[in-house]
């Protein structure tokens, strides 16, 4: 029996991809684990595994194709004994969406709002719904034959573990549960009637919306993928997260000072500085050496638990065209300032051209957001689900303020921490930004 390769689904919020290019040609055998296409989401670029064994019969679905919608059949996997000539063809074929097509007059998206939310395109909040359906009620991740094997066997799916990409269950999952080498696992308890979420209010409709404006005084930008993820993230983490806020000035000459002097002793290459810093690497330093510093705040919201991380995995916020990213800088508190500056630049760079794996933009346990390149002094940004704090970062600038009965003036700059009042209470949160103010406002505690 001929199986159906489908569109998959590479993150929990994809719903469509650009299928880029296929490794495999139309009679080429795969096993289970041969890298057989590369699909393009709205976040980056990533390999297909085969999940079973056998021979492309069919490709449906040509290289460079756009909007490719999740479970869409892309190609006909044949298997032992079975031939293109009497496989059978799938029930509907593989259609994409079309591409709405933007108006010339399209106005472009405006990177430092996206920045300004605070909100990551990239975390997933859910895992994503699997098109199988388990008797239970479950719902599971299985490759076609896995499926076909365990109805044969009586075996319900969501009682097996699956040691596929990223835990499907394929044949040999199966053949284990059935021949009692792998034991199965104990089946969820039924959820009670009526405890299904209900879906929250999403605003006005589109109709309503236009309804308002007369026609001819807008363009219309459909939604790309990345904007929706962007939506959808803001939308949850609002609705479902208890925010608070706390804002407090630091004093950054002797940062800035710190810097200068750092900079200055950089050793030249081909006339340049091998490196220079930024506000913003001190910045990072500062806030994971803080999180250490009060580990209850280095906190994690799970339902009936809190998670308290061990090491300060700080995001940081990068504007793209129609959206942005939070890749995430691993350990931040054990490394050098060169080290971050380095490793910052590297992430935002990959970020911009959508080179980042999930690993490098998923999980974290803070994240901070810095809007003083475009002048603004302060905000307050939205939590970057799962993190249970956000610091929004103004710009620094000069102003005046009194000292022991003396006008001076000085540099400040204003910050705003975003904290989950789940995981993080109100004087908690203060100690952390407290502990944050020292080491900037001293910057030679960051060595310590």
């Amino acid at each position: 029996m001929s199986i159906n390769i489908t569109m998959p689904a590479l993150s929990p919020t994809m719903e469509e991809g650009k299928l880029a290019k296929w490794h495999v040609k139309e009679g080429d055998s795969v096993s289970s684990g041969d890298v057989i296409a590369e699909i393009e989401t709205d976040k980056a670029t990533m390999e297909v595994e085969a999940v079973d064994e056998g021979k492309i019969g069919k490709i449906l679905v040509a290289e460079g194709t756009e909007n490719v919608k999740v479970n869409a059949v892309i190609a006909v996997l044949l298997t032992e004994g079975e031939t293109a000539a009497n496989a059978k063809a799938p029930a509907a074929a593989p259609a994409a969406a079309p591409k709405a097509e933007a108006p010339k007059a399209a106005p472009a998206a405006a990177p430092a709002a996206a920045v300004a939310s605070g909100s990551a395109v990239v975390a997933p909040a859910a895992k994503a719904p699997s098109p199988t359906a388990a008797a239970n009620g479950t719902r599971v991740f299985a490759s076609p034959l896995a499926k076909r094997l365990a109805k044969d066997a009586g075996i319900d799916l969501s009682a097996i573990s699956g040691t596929g990409p990223r835990g499907r269950v394929v044949k040999s999952d199966v053949e284990a549960a059935k021949s009692g080498k792998a034991p199965l696992k104990a089946a969820p308890a039924a959820a009670p009637a009526g405890a299904g979420a209900a879906t929250p209010a999403g605003g006005m409709s589109k109709a309503q919306v236009i309804a308002l404006y007369p026609e001819g005084s807008y363009d219309l930008v459909p939604n790309d993928g990345m904007r929706k993820v962007v939506a959808a993230r803001l939308t949850e983490s609002k609705q479902t997260i208890p925010h608070f806020y706390l804002t407090l000035d630091c004093k950054i000459d002797a940062l800035l000072e710190a810097r200068e002097k750092i900079n200055a002793a950089a050793p030249l290459k081909d006339g340049k500085p091998v490196y220079k810093l930024s506000v913003n690497d001190f910045i990072m330093k500062a806030w994971a050496a803080a999180l250490i510093k009060v580990p209850t705040a280095n906190a994690t919201w799970a339902g009936d638990s809190i998670l308290y991380h061990k090491h300060a995995d700080v995001a940081v916020a990068v504007s793209v065209p129609g959206g942005l990213f939070t890749p995430v800088v691993r350990a931040c508190e054990t490394k050098s300032l060169r080290q971050i500056s380095e490793e910052v630049k590297d992430l935002a760079g990959r970020a911009r051209s959508k080179k980042l794996t999930p690993a490098e933009y998923q999980g974290g346990t803070s994240s901070v957001s810095n809007l003083g390149m475009f002048g603004i002094r302060e905000f307050a940004a939205v939590i970057n689900p799962p993190h249970g704090t956000i610091l929004a970062v103004g710009a620094g600038e000069e102003r005046v303020y009194a000292e022991k009965g003396q006008i001076k003036t000085g540099n400040f700059m204003t910050v705003t921490l975003s904290c989950d009042h789940r995981a993080v209470d109100g004087a908690l949160g203060a100690e952390l930004l407290a502990a944050f103010k020292g080491l900037i406002e001293t910057p030679v505690m960051m060595l310590a």
